[in-house]
């Protein structure tokens, strides 16, 4: 009798001992799978960073400067086609604004990516195209309607992008574009707003159920890279015979300099010719101040 009860308390205590240990065990997986185990966290921040001379790169980094390439590819065309098509003084303002925006911002995206060894696209992505295609297919009040939603639309969700890399970023050159980037971004979003054609209503339903757009291909890390081949021109189609063409920015290099230059000095140097002037002047006046004493 006494063996059996023996048997009993240690298969019960049994039972007890090894619910505890699952317990244990659950509740210490999560912590081994998700905070010590690579892919996840830091880990992947560390995994996805790069080494410059300008700072950490991150994979969120080069994906922000290759969306600041891919969007003045087919803002800027954008841009010009409103200057000529929109019916109305402010949507051609906004066209002027995006243009000259876009032109300033390709320069600088195209500077730090030659100083960090990326490479970036010379044409548009497959949405970006569909976009500059609904353009063209529009016509008087209704292009004025679409060039304002589309832009604006595409405008804030880059803008939440600039905000998380200047937030975030540890590389100054890329802070650097951030800073830019917002300034024009921010500058873009008001002209378009100030259509009055834009359909706030929409933009904050897409808001509530846009889930997060997937990363574009990193670039290639830092380091001396082929030039990209030439960009290949995309202008709004379809279009008329009559209508005139959209150029892209000039391509993309992606060579980084040796060394950065000196800065040559800013004093102006006198030239031969200003010597000679300023003895010359000197003359005359010695000519005048006789004449007044004689």
């Amino acid at each position: 009798m006494r063996s059996i009860n023996s048997r009993r308390l240690f298969s019960g205590t049994g039972l007890i001992v090894t619910g505890l240990a699952a317990t244990l065990v659950a509740m210490i997986f999560p912590i081994w799978s998700y905070s010590d185990r690579s892919g996840t966290g830091v880990d992947t921040l560390n995994a996805q960073t790069l080494s410059t001379r300008y700072g950490p790169l991150s994979a969120l980094d080069r994906e922000f400067v290759t969306k600041v390439r891919l969007a003045g590819l087919w803002e800027l065309p954008a841009g010009q086609q409103a200057g000529e098509r929109g019916t109305t003084q402010a949507v051609k303002t906004a066209g002027q604004h995006l243009v000259e925006g876009h032109t300033f911002l390709d320069e600088r995206v195209r500077e730090v990516a030659s100083r960090l060894g990326l490479q970036l696209p010379n044409q548009p992505n497959e949405q970006q195209q569909a976009w500059l295609g609904t353009l063209s297919a529009a016509r008087g009040e209704e292009y004025d309607v679409q060039f304002a939603n589309i832009l604006r639309k595409a405008h804030g969700k880059v803008f939440g992008l600039v905000a998380q890399v200047r937030a975030s970023t540890r590389n100054s050159l890329v802070r650097g574009l951030a800073d830019d980037a917002n300034t024009t971004v921010l500058d873009h979003i008001t002209v378009l707003e100030a259509t009055g054609l834009v359909d706030f209503d929409a933009l904050a339903r897409d808001a509530a159920t846009a889930s997060p757009p997937p990363l574009t291909n990193s670039p290639a890390p830092p380091g001396p890279t082929d030039s990209p081949s030439p960009p290949v021109p995309v202008s709004p189609s379809p279009a008329p015979s009559s209508s005139p063409t959209y150029t892209l920015p000039p391509p993309a290099t992606s060579r980084p300099p040796e060394d950065d230059e000196p800065k040559e000095s800013n004093e102006p140097k006198k030239s031969e010719s200003s010597k000679g002037e300023s003895s010359k002047g000197g003359d005359n006046g010695g000519d005048k101040s006789e004449d007044k004493k004689s």
